[in-house]
């Protein structure tokens, strides 16, 4: 929910804020895929040393601001390291979806909105939005998956730590199956993880389809 609510809006307004045509197109396109790329244990090794106190430049920059910033021993600080880590890695997926929602609204509504001197919001709100709800349904379908299943980055940087405040139900599986070899109810407990996942990204999608047939 944290993650949905942060990179929806943020890959909206950077989708937004994109130019349309010349070589700096290709330019943002690379630069917002170059995240994507990255391997996920990468992506948290690079955090893990990112945040550390002692070298990382977010850590110490932080504590030098007057935040008394540990991840290692704050479950505040370790949660917004894990948020902050997910928003730069996966907002790009975001805003890669928009922007392909947006260059493909035709001319003639932007044509039509200036003639009659609609406002940048009523352009937006009316003509924008309604044409990205698809593309927002895959994007939050997407997301709502990935950060349900998250394991690789948050394992990482904290492994699961400070106590269990980062122990997602990802992490707790694998403990289970590898760090105390209790295999049978840790594959009984990853088939019911699945089925969850599936039962939720069922009903999201049912939700926001008929929502969207409804409107129309």
């Amino acid at each position: 929910a944290i993650i949905l609510a942060i990179e929806i809006p943020l890959g909206i307004a950077i989708a937004l804020c994109m130019p349309r045509k010349g070589w700096t197109v290709s330019a943002c396109l690379v630069t917002m895929s170059l995240p994507l790329l990255i391997p996920w244990n990468v992506v948290g090794t690079i955090w893990q040393v990112f945040g550390r106190v002692d070298i990382g430049l977010m850590g110490r920059a932080l504590n030098a601001l007057g935040w008394n910033y540990n991840y290692g021993q704050s479950s505040f600080d370790a949660w917004f390291t894990v948020v902050l880590m997910d928003v730069w890695h996966w907002t790009s997926l975001v805003v890669l979806l928009c922007y392909a929602g947006l260059v493909s609204i035709p001319d003639a509504y932007y044509q039509a909105a200036k003639i009659d001197g609609a406002s940048r919001w009523s352009v937006f709100r009316h003509i924008q939005l309604p044409k990205l709800t698809r593309v927002l349904q895959i994007a939050v379908l997407l997301r709502f998956m990935d950060s349900f299943m998250i394991y690789t980055e948050p394992f990482v940087v904290t492994g699961g730590g400070p106590g269990s405040s980062t122990t997602f139900l990802s992490i707790d599986l694998v403990k289970m199956a590898v760090g105390q070899f209790d295999l049978g109810p840790a594959a009984a407990m990853s088939i019911i993880y699945f089925l969850i996942i599936l039962l939720l990204s069922w009903v999201f999608f049912t939700v926001t389809t008929q929502a969207g047939e409804a409107k129309k």
